[in-house]
């Protein structure tokens, strides 16, 4: 019997079948994917049959060798790991998961692929390898294409070159596992033949329910601890404030026209909301049934307006204080920008050149600006320890952007006490969704 790796699978030569494979007709030979290449080594070897393993192709790699010493926790969570070598560890943002994981690379020794969302990320982890090892670390993404023994990517390279790099690397790492189950991003795991997985997250579940995905792809969940088991020793003490606002006049008579329409339709129809399904069935609704589309348009614009209310702007000039260092979290552009205009803050969107943004975010960390904010896309990813005050003005009901917005303020800076404000409208939807996500 002789194993191959063959375009993120294993092509199996040979008269014995295995539980992972199925037999490829025009290949002429059994066939599994290549997440399944330690599996089949390891039945092979409890049934007693030998074969030549020609699956990995790994890339030649020196001995790693770090002075990094680890938290109590973290050495709890390296040891759980290490007894299978795969699985995910979900820790807070700032508890130091890119830390552990560079403690990992150096116990396994081996060539190493790591998957982040976003080109930060991957600035981030060459930074920190670079300093740990003293060695020169890859880079395979849009911009470059460097294979090195600690390779860096991001999601959508791994997933375009998953065929070509899938039996180089020994290790995988993914940050920010919770991408992973994605329709396109899972195959990534599935074509990688790596048999060590490591998930790193701060938040695990994902409201569409693909996170059951995950132990099939990378293992179970191995080790957890949540914000409020590090706050005070290792995370910064945090306040959470929900201010309610006011709609103004005008917006009440808007909003409460909008809701009227919506609601009346429900009511016509004997429709319940009950869940996120229920409301995904009345969104499929909308595509054939005209007046289903009218309620779900007059029922965003009224959450438009409750999450965009002209009294929240006011707030905000309340709450800026140049002596505290302030991150603004909210969901649509256009406000951004005209918060930005009003108060003179920078702001960073997904249309903000790379240059730019890493020029704002460089002199927000260094204090010369005291306020910057962002429609969503610093909800994950930066790293800024003096940032001490989050003010949400939108969000989703999803309770893990809100920890990552929360995650954004919690890394330890001495006699640091972070408040994360919620501004909600009064007596609207959005007090259901505020509900949610902190649930």
């Amino acid at each position: 019997m002789e194993l191959l790796y063959h375009k993120g699978t294993i092509r199996i030569e040979g008269s014995y079948n295995n539980p992972y494979a199925k037999w490829d007709k025009r290949g002429n030979c059994y066939r599994a994917e290549a997440l399944y290449y330690k599996d089949i080594i390891d039945y092979l070897e409890h049934s007693n049959i030998q074969c030549k393993d020609r699956v990995l192709d790994l890339i030649p790699c020196p001995h790693f060798s770090s002075n990094i010493n680890l938290r109590d926790y973290q050495i709890e969570a390296l040891e759980r790991w290490l007894i299978q070598k795969k699985g995910i560890i979900i820790l807070p943002t700032g508890s130091g998961k890119t830390i552990l994981a560079i403690k990992i690379i150096e116990k396994i020794n081996s060539p190493t692929f790591i998957i982040v969302p976003t080109l930060d990320l991957v600035n981030q982890w060459k930074e920190e390898l670079e300093k740990a090892f003293d060695l020169k670390i890859g880079e395979f993404t849009g911009k470059k294409k460097n294979v090195q023994p600690i390779t860096i990517s991001t999601y959508n390279s791994a997933f375009i070159n998953a065929t070509y790099l899938g039996n180089k690397f020994k290790l995988l790492i993914f940050d920010e596992v919770h991408h992973l189950p994605s329709e396109g991003f899972k195959q990534i795991a599935e074509m990688f033949a790596s048999p060590y997985r490591l998930g790193l997250t701060a938040t695990y579940e994902r409201s569409d329910g693909l996170h059951e995905e995950l132990p099939r792809l990378i293992g179970g969940i191995i080790y957890e601890k949540k914000v409020d088991d590090l706050t005070g020793e290792y995370l910064s003490n945090y306040d959470i404030i929900r201010i309610s606002i006011d709609l103004t006049k005008e917006e009440r008579i808007h909003y409460n026209n909008h809701i009227e329409i919506f609601k009346n339709f429900l009511i016509s129809r004997n429709i319940q909301i009950r869940s996120n399904t229920d409301f995904k069935k009345l969104i499929m609704r909308s595509g054939y049934d005209l007046d289903a589309r009218k309620a779900i348009l007059s029922r965003n614009q009224a959450v438009n307006i409750a999450y965009n209310s002209k009294n929240k702007i006011e707030k905000i000039r309340e709450l800026l204080n140049k002596e505290d260092r302030i991150i603004i979290f909210t969901r649509y552009n256009n406000i951004v920008y005209e918060i930005s205009r009003k108060f003179l803050i920078p702001c960073i969107t997904y249309k903000t050149p790379n240059k730019e943004r890493k020029e704002i975010l460089k002199k927000f960390k260094k204090g010369i600006y005291t306020a910057i904010i962002s429609s969503q896309v610093l909800d994950e990813g930066i790293d800024v320890p003096k940032a001490n005050i989050g003010i949400i003005i939108s969000g989703t009901g999803s309770s893990r952007q809100f920890i990552q917005r929360l995650g954004r303020l919690l890394r330890p800076v001495e006699g640091k006490k972070a408040i994360l404000y919620e501004l909600v409208s009064k007596n609207t939807l959005e007090v259901n969704i505020s509900y949610r996500r902190k649930k």
